[in-house]
């Protein structure tokens, strides 16, 4: 076959089948994946590490049988260490940090024959639902280059979407496998809490709420890819019920009809755009016309209380981030080796009592409990991914767009701003005011307000998505409605552990409403 003709429209599965028929060989599919990268990153920045002579290596040598066994991939160095590789979680601070050994789920990976070319692009530390940082620089959406893909693993959805590779490693701590999923026009199921590892030197992730899979064009794929590395590494603290069967052998078979709630609002914030509605109201008419059962319904929650738990676990994950960064490098944590947001946040962590902390996980843990009995009355929630389409970049999560004068002056004290890059040292002064801590101890309600307002640009934008990491709930965003030629996603959200679930119904909206060859302008022609 022509494959260099052909490769754009191949999917893992497919092109595993070719490589194993040996119609195609590994070297080739390596080749032209490498002849994408050189083609295409220079406009779209998704590569953050090339390791081309290694998989080109890798491609020559005798592999297993797998359903992806010599296909390309790329991982995303955030959660899981490549050996030989850069280990930087997008600081500066890292930068010069190389792995020593291969995490449990790269070591699944390459069992599997996956062969990887390298890492893929995200904000510092993940905590940013747009993909940008000091030391990697901006990425762009391959449907528009002005646009973002999304974050955290916006590297990996637009490497994906520009064809780069059929499939790549990606983490999801509050939607950041779904958000660019549905951005750059791409399948991404965010598994069961704990169903893939996180070992051999973390237990957990973000307190349990992040968790690893992959960004897919197809249903399938992500399927093939989650059977390969599900399952409890040694010494992992929980891991939930293992599936009835193959997820790969659920994609083809009916899901039955199911009852399904459908909201087109937003959980965390008030506001919805039409055409993110629109993307959930079409799916519910496609839903019916399959057979299910739809009614408008949707669990309630304390908008305001989840925000305040999940800003203070994510300010005192990042105080410790930034403090275990600075010691693995041997320096001293310093403002100018990190970005204004996880700078601050991690500041404003540091500042919690430990009982909020308690409080806080405890409070996010339930949840999970106080949303199950909604799912026993339905099978599955669908709603929109994001509350407003695909954004240009820069416009999200961008601190200097917080409003300044209601940022709490008794949180930071002008110390604080000294390292950053002046840049941003004006806004962090702005923010700081003239208090001193030492002299005016924070109180907890100003604590929580500058919390709230530092996580504010992102969460309006991404409503829908962290709920489903908290409970650990399987939940996935589908590419079903395009807006001025830009990807909007849908998401589906089953009971705890059912992945298998959402796999039949998605192979049977897949089979329904393709998009596998829907192609960004970028790409016209190929």
């Amino acid at each position: 076959m022509n494959l260099l003709s052909q490769y754009v429209h191949l999917d893992a599965v497919e092109m595993g089948a070719l490589i194993r028929s040996g119609e195609i060989h590994p070297r080739e599919v390596v080749t032209a994946a490498i002849g994408r990268i050189e083609r295409h990153d220079t406009r779209i920045n998704a590569m953050a590490w090339r390791r081309y002579d290694l998989a080109l290596r890798e491609a020559e040598q005798p592999l297993p049988d797998s359903p992806v066994s010599g296909v390309p991939f790329l991982i995303k160095d955030l959660s899981q260490s490549l050996a030989g590789a850069p280990n930087t979680m997008g600081s500066r601070m890292r930068r010069g940090l190389i792995a020593d050994h291969d995490s449990n789920l790269v070591t699944r990976y390459k069992t599997a024959g996956l062969l990887i070319v390298g890492q893929s692009t995200y904000p510092e530390f993940g905590v940013s639902a747009d993909t940008r940082s000091a030391l990697n620089g901006t990425t762009r959406n391959p449907w528009n280059l002005d646009h973002s893909p999304g974050g955290s693993s916006g590297g990996a959805a637009a490497a994906v979407a520009a064809r780069y590779l059929p499939a790549a490693h990606a983490s999801d701590g509050g939607g950041s496998i779904r958000i660019p999923s549905s951005m750059c026009g791409l399948f991404g199921l965010k598994p069961t809490r704990a169903r893939t590892p996180k070992g051999p030197l973390a237990a957990e992730g973000w307190f349990g709420m992040s968790v690893d899979h992959a960004v897919t064009r197809t249903v399938r794929d992500s399927a093939a890819l989650l059977d390969i590395s599900q399952g409890p590494d040694q010494g992992a603290p929980y891991y939930p019920p293992p599936p009835e069967r193959p997820y790969l052998e659920e994609v083809t078979r009916p899901p039955g009809s199911l009852r399904i709630a459908i909201s087109t609002g937003s959980m965390l914030s008030d506001k919805m755009h039409p055409e993110c509605e629109r993307a959930v109201e079409n799916t519910a008419e496609l839903l019916e016309d399959l057979g299910h059962r739809v009614s408008a319904a949707r669990p309630s929650i304390d908008g305001a209380r989840f925000k305040e738990a999940m800003s203070v676990l994510i300010a005192a994950d990042m105080a410790c981030t930034i403090a275990n960064s600075a010691r693995d490098a041997g320096r001293r944590p310093s403002g100018d080796l990190y970005e204004a947001a996880p700078w601050l946040t991690g500041l404003v962590g540091r500042r919690l009592p430990a009982v909020d902390l308690v409080r806080a996980l405890r409070y996010m843990r339930n949840m999970g409990r106080s949303t199950a009995p909604f799912f026993e009355d339905y099978d599955v929630l669908v709603e929109p991914t994001i509350a407003v389409p695909p954004w240009k970049s820069g416009t999200v999560g961008d601190l200097r767009l917080l409003p300044h004068k209601r940022f709490p002056r008794r949180v930071l004290n002008n110390d604080d701003c000294s390292g950053l890059p002046p840049a941003d040292q004006g806004l962090c002064r702005r923010l700081a005011g003239r208090w001193w801590i030492a002299q005016h101890p924070p109180r907890r309600l100003a604590i929580m307000k500058a919390m709230r307002l530092l996580l504010e640009p992102s969460v309006a934008a991404v409503p829908n998505t962290a709920l489903w990491n908290a409970t650990g709930q399987p939940s996935m965003s589908m590419p079903l409605h395009w807006a001025d030629g830009l990807p909007i996603g849908v998401q589906f959200t089953a009971r705890y552990a059912d992945e298998g679930l959402l796999f039949r119904l998605a192979g049977q909206i897949e089979e329904a409403r393709p998009w596998i060859d829907r192609l960004p302008p970028l790409l016209t022609g190929e």
